[in-house]
This record gives structure tokens, sequence and C-alpha cells, in this order.
């Protein structure tokens, strides 16, 4: 698959590119990017074709809205996709009164969880300001998982989320002023929990659906189907292990791999030997072959990450090879797979 082929974004009358740019690392996420590097991985992922672009507040308390903004503000409205986020809203502040980590160098905003009804309103409207454009295509409800607040927080932030925010974002989506909401979150129950409750349009899914992980087949993605709820996906090298291989210290879910995880990948690694295919390569492409996923939006931090991401996804895989991987049990038999 070509990464700007043109994909319909589950029911709503939206097509997205198969892959997306994901924001998070210009907010400057464990380490600065300069001005100069940011606006040139933003061209550079337009003329590469990529029509869909993912920010949100969190990332770099504004910076990296502010940097979207600034590198789309003069390409035409109608020929891109944008989404960003609510749950998180942004105060001005002297930065030596700001505890920035993990990003480096944000904006002077702190920030603060709000999963309130206005606060929802709120944060669209500041996001809408700071990028100076004119529209949000798809709101996110972010971070209503157990990774952000914990087992003994997540339910009561969940139930103000959907008492609240959903609320919000149902109005929003009334009024025309944004034309898809969702979820964005780390964990595929939440998102299962939230379909069940709510009519949402889509969700961004961080790993949970990976070459490592298919437990989402078996309840939510199914229920996507059935709704036809897209399902973009970032994080699909695991945080890092898919992408670099089963080497000593490679991050599996930002944390070191186990021995188990290594072992997996290696098996991986060893057919995509026998097959000269690219491990990074099958990662994003076992993506893309869910019919509920029209796009995957792997983060990068340079020109160079992002044309090797683009290069992955356009990667020749044989057929054979996918068959290859479901014969060892390496990936699920009912997992969809390319071609």
């Amino acid at each position: 698959m070509k990464p700007a082929t043109p994909q319909r974004f589950g029911r709503v009358e939206l097509n997205v590119s198969a892959m997306g740019y994901g924001a998070a690392p210009i907010g400057n996420i464990f380490q600065p990017i300069t001005e100069d590097v940011s606006r040139g991985m933003l061209k550079a992922a337009w003329d590469a074709g990529l029509r869909y672009f993912d920010t949100a507040p969190m990332y770099g308390h504004g910076l990296s809205e502010a940097r979207v903004g600034e590198a789309l503000r003069w390409y035409p409205r109608d020929e891109f996709v944008l989404s960003t986020k609510v749950g998180r809203l942004l105060t001005p502040r002297p930065r030596n009164e700001i505890d920035f980590s993990p990003w480096v160098d944000g904006l002077p905003f702190a920030m603060h969880f709000d999963y309130s009804y206005d606060g929802a309103k709120r944060s669209i409207e500041d996001s809408i300001q700071r990028m100076g454009l004119e529209r949000i295509d798809i709101a996110f409800i972010h971070d209503i998982d157990i990774f952000t607040h914990g087992p003994d927080a997540q339910p009561a932030r969940f139930r103000e989320a959907m008492e609240g925010a959903y609320r919000a974002l149902e109005d929003l989506r009334r009024e025309g002023v944004v034309k898809a909401i969702g979820v964005g979150v780390n964990e595929w129950e939440v998102c299962h929990r939230a379909l069940q409750q709510g009519d949402f349009d889509c969700f961004l899914l961080a790993g949970r659906y990976t070459l490592l992980e298919q437990e989402s087949l078996n309840e939510f993605l199914p229920l996507c189907e059935q709704r036809n709820a897209a399902v973009v996906v970032g994080g699909g090298f695991n945080s890092g292990i898919l992408a670099t291989g089963a080497r000593p210290g490679a991050k599996y879910n930002y944390a070191p791999a186990s021995d188990e995880i290594l072992q997996r990948v290696s098996s991986i690694e060893a057919v995509c030997s026998r097959f000269n295919v690219s491990l990074p390569a099958a990662a994003l492409q076992f993506v893309l072959a869910h019919p509920a996923i029209p796009s995957i939006i792997p983060g990068t931090r340079s020109v160079e990450q992002l044309q090797q991401n683009l290069a992955w996804i356009a990667e020749e895989i044989p057929a054979d090879f996918w068959q290859a991987l479901k014969a060892q049990k390496l990936i699920r038999e009912d997992a969809p797979v390319p071609g």
C-alpha cells in the first residue's frame, strides 16, 4: 500500500491517508526538536502526500499544536484532515513553575485535567486559536485509561468524561463544529467500553493492535466493524522493539522487553529473513490490513525517520510471508493480513 492512499474514515465523510503524521514528537518529548526540523518534517509529510495530521494540547504543553498550525495554515483547508484532543486545559504560567516532564522546552502553559462539558468546549476553542486554523475535523477524548490515571482513579475519570466531554463533543458534532468524535487511549478495553456506552465515530489506540498484540480482535475490533467506527493506530512498533528488532535493551511498551517478548520477536525476524522482509515494514503493513483501521501514525523525530516509515509502508511483501507467520502461530489465525 502507498502511504498516501486515501482511506475512508469509517462512517464519516472524511478521507485520510493510509499513513498519517503523528505530531507528539514535535512537542519535544524527551528531547528538543528545532523549529527548522519540525517544519521540515511537516513539509516532507505534505510533499509525500500525507493528508492526516494528529496533535493534542498535551504534546509540549501546546507546542505541537502551535507547530502543526504554523505548518498547515497556508495549505488548502479542505485538502487535509486534522485531529486533536480534549481532556487537558492549558493555563499561562511562568516557566519556572511548570513541570514539563517528559516534554522539553514546551510552551509556558501549565496543564490540568478537565473532562467536563465546559472544559471540552473550551479545549476545542483554545486548540483552534492555538493552531490558527478555522476548524478541527476529529476530536478525541484523551487518556481516560488506567495507564494515565491508575486503577483507583480511572473509573471516576471515565465517568466524568462520558457525562461531560462526551456530551460536549456530541453537541459540537451535531452543530458541525467537528465532523467526528472519539477516544484516544493506551488500552483497547477502554475503547471497547466507550463504544458500548456512546455513539463514537472513531478511536486512536496507542499500540494494542500490533504484530505482538492482537487481543483487541476478541471484542473491540469486531464491534468497530459492526458499528463502522474507524480506528487509528499509533505505536505500531510497540514503543521500539518492532522497529529495532530483538536486540539487547530493546523497548516494549516503554520498558526493556522481557525474554518472552525478545524470543517472539526473534522468531518473527527469522521469518522476515527467510522472505527478505523488513521487520518494521511487516509491523506497519500488518496493522493497516485490518478493515477497521484506515490510518497509522508512526511518530518521527527527523525527516530521515519519516522517509524510512514511508518506504516501509510501501515495501513489497509476499503473501506467503503472512501465511508463514500464521503457520508458526506468530500472529493469530483470524488476523487480517495484506493482500
